[in-house]
């Protein structure tokens, strides 16, 4: 019955915040304690006990009374990080304050003239709320708040182990949080004893900080090129707890083992509390290490302080921290793949977007060490898996861009390709062939389903997939078989006349093909004759190319076809055009939620001086003529492959002849020790095409990160049913 009491009592004084005829004074702390005091009230207490309507109520009706809620429950948190919160009484008002912050701030944000209420300061208020200062030294309310935050996540039996033999009084501001990261790792080699409650405590305010730094999805686009004032402010050297946040924040990330003992089933034994305070963990930290676009304008610079965060991470530099750091994405990331004789006996961590998303940050500041690792193969595999299953859901678009995007990181680098040609022998549940070669091989057979088997939306990524094939071929020593019929297969489909001639860019992608073939050639001929051979296989694709009609009859005929198949009539538009065999965007699984992201924009320098769009747009006012065809048709550059097959095929053909040859084995054999030294045009300089950074993909990283939080965070629905203005919410 006091239960029941204590939440009528809740209840009520939500309601009189906005039925009271006069504003509730700040001093009145019998009222306003009714909303922190219970120790019984739960995170979805307050969310059910708080609904939305009545928050927005009390701000538009009632706006003072709004203004004293939050700035009580501020001023409670500064208290209990002065004093220590030593009782447990203490301890649930913290909590209790912490979560009704975190329901409330959404609903600030949503609302452009409160936008700016917590960085304004509270008259009477000191530099920590309670002191006797001057008003003019008065501290913006979200700096109180993010302070004491950070002073509570390192405070003594409640987020923090107190030291053997410590006094109980404990002074909070004069300890070294350093001494207490949270876990063993980077800059720290004491493993702290587990403790679910200190996890639990740590976890609800990661979620109100992360509360705070989501104003950036109530901004619209254009308000989102500027810094977030929240993260400035948390990350600058106002905040004394910077260094040991970051490297509690990263070790607990890398260190989480998913698997635990090995116990067969034990996550529905057991609620691992760790993987909640993993998770919360991980989107603090992508906030806060958000890539900008770099190089940034100096006006850019100077518009906030020094992210402390940043620079801590740039720091790292010892091998066995980096080796740890590593190894523990790679097996984060690796756990979904983890194959054992009972199904589904192990646990499946539901996190590898945020990892992703990481593992981008870090790659570009541990460059050389991710590269000069073998261990850079244990982030391939899962993340080619990754693509791979997501490659017909349209809900996982974002997923696919973030997973493309770090393979073309990893492809600008030429000791990645160089460690592509080590034997793929793990076997993962994908539905590919079966191939017995390299890590090349598994990404060119991966790439092929996703273009062929992908959805339509996919298509705008093509030249991507197709430039990281490009950059790292002249290293690829040796491919199956299987990998060397696929690029052909791309080859045939991409030199199809209807496809070539239904946009502007599409004769791009045999460009890249053709390119691919050329580098292989030039560079890594003996070893390759199943590419070769592959090519005098399908040498009709070549010459075709070398002939492609350009009259106007011709290129009529050839859309005609395209409509035909396509069933579109007139002219094709962006959202028609898809390779044929590919699939419709498929639906997301009912009762989920999807956020819409803007299209990938511009990553890569344009191939052969040509202009490539941010993305495929409508193609409805643009048509092929003579003359366009001509313009890129000279430009094949087929020289080297017309060399190969004019000196090969009669070879081939002879030998066939000769000896009655049926069997393709033999032939391969007779490509293995052939030569074309001096018969093939002088090789060619490599051209690799990196990851440019850029404004526009640093606002899609921001996008789609705040996209994937605000979908991983739905227990409580902490930002469910705001005004969302960074992505479009779409509700199935």
């Amino acid at each position: 019955m006091g239960n029941a009491d204590s939440k009528l009592h809740f209840r009520k004084a939500v309601i009189q915040l906005t039925t009271r005829t006069q504003p509730v004074e700040a001093s009145d702390n019998v009222f306003w304690d009714q909303f922190w005091s219970d120790p019984s009230t739960t995170v979805q207490d307050v969310f059910a006990l708080v609904p939305a309507a009545e928050i927005r109520a009390v701000r538009e009706e009632s706006p003072s009374n709004l203004a004293t809620l939050c700035y009580k429950a501020v001023e409670r948190l500064v208290r209990a990080a002065d004093s220590g919160c030593s009782s447990d009484r203490d301890r649930g008002v913290v909590l209790n304050c912490t979560r009704l912050l975190t329901r409330i701030l959404p609903y600030i944000f949503e609302d452009a003239d409160w936008r700016g209420f917590f960085w304004s300061t509270v008259p009477g208020a000191g530099r920590r709320l309670d002191g006797d200062v001057e008003d003019g030294d008065a501290r913006p309310l979200a700096e109180s708040l993010l302070l004491a935050v950070s002073d509570l996540l390192f405070c003594p039996d409640f987020t923090i182990q107190r030291r053997s033999g410590a006094d109980s009084s404990e002074d909070v501001q004069s300890i070294d949080s350093c001494e207490f990261i949270w876990e063993v790792g980077v800059g720290f080699a004491q493993a702290p004893p587990p403790n679910s409650a200190h996890d639990m405590n740590r976890t609800e305010l990661l979620k109100l900080l992360l509360t705070c730094f989501s104003e950036a999805m109530y901004l619209p686009p254009s308000g989102n090129r500027t810094l977030n004032p929240w993260v400035c402010f948390f990350c600058s050297p106002e905040n004394r707890h910077a260094l040991p946040l970051f490297t509690s924040l990263l070790n607990v990330v890398c260190a989480y083992d998913p698997v635990g003992l090995g116990i067969p089933y034990n996550h529905l034994l057991f609620w691992d509390r760790r993987e909640q305070l993993v998770e919360q963990a991980l989107q603090v930290l992508v906030v806060v290490l958000e890539p900008e676009a770099e190089p940034s304008p100096p006006v850019f610079q100077a518009s906030g302080p020094e992210n402390l965060f940043v620079s801590y991470l740039s720091r790292i530099h010892r091998e066995e921290d980096l080796a740890f750091v590593l190894r523990g994405l790679a097996r984060l990331l690796n756990n979904p793949l983890v194959q054992t004789y009972l199904p589904r006996s192990a646990r499946r961590i539901r996190f590898h977007q945020e990892l992703l998303v990481l593992f981008s940050v870090l790659f570009q500041k541990f460059l050389f060490f991710v590269l000069k690792s073998s261990d850079v193969l244990e982030v391939l595999v899962p993340i080619l898996f990754y693509l791979n299953h997501a490659r017909a859901d349209q809900s996982r678009l974002g997923l696919t861009h973030i997973g493309v995007f770090i393979l073309l990181l990893l492809s600008g680098e030429r000791n990645f390709g160089v460690r592509l040609n080590k034997p793929y022998s793990l076997r993962v549940p994908m539905d590919i062939p079966v191939f017995t070669g390299t890590h090349a091989d598994l990404l060119i057979v991966i790439f092929h389903k996703l273009i062929t088997g992908g959805h339509q939306r996919l298509q705008p990524l093509f030249d991507c997939l197709l430039t990281v094939v490009v950059n790292i071929s002249p290293y690829l020593k040796s491919l199956s078989m299987v990998a060397a019929t696929k690029l052909l297969q791309l080859l045939e489909a991409f030199s199809a006349p209807w496809f070539l001639f239904s946009s502007a860019q599409n004769h791009h992608l045999v460009f890249f093909l053709l390119e691919v073939f050329n580098n292989i050639i030039q560079y890594q001929f003996d070893g390759n004759s199943n590419l070769v051979y592959a090519i005098i296989r399908k040498r009709a694709l070549f010459h075709q190319l070398a002939n492609l009609a350009s009259d106007a009859a011709s290129i009529h005929r050839a859309l005609l076809r395209r409509r035909r198949r396509s069933g579109v009539s007139g002219k094709t538009s962006g959202d028609s055009r898809s390779m044929e065999g590919s699939r419709p965007a498929v639906p997301a699984e009912p009762g989920t939620l999807k956020a819409s992201l803007e299209a990938t924009p511009g990553t890569i320098r344009p191939p052969h001086g040509a202009t490539r769009p941010s993305s495929v747009s409508s193609t409805a006012d643009w048509s092929p003529t003579t003359d366009w065809v001509l313009s890129w048709k000279a430009k094949l550059p087929l020289q080297t492959i017309m060399r190969l097959l004019q000196v090969l095929v009669p070879q081939v053909e002879k030998i066939c002849i000769d000896k009655g040859l049926t069997d393709e084995s033999e032939i391969l054999k007779f490509l293995q020790h052939g030569t074309l030294v001096g018969l093939l045009p002088v090789p060619h300089p490599i051209l690799i095409r990196k990851y440019q950074p850029n404004a526009s993909t640093a606002f899609w990283f921001r996008t789609y990160m705040w996209g994937v939080i605000y979908l991983r965070n739905l227990d409580p629905p902490i930002w469910y049913d705001t005004d969302i203005r960074l992505f479009e919410i779409q509700r199935i």
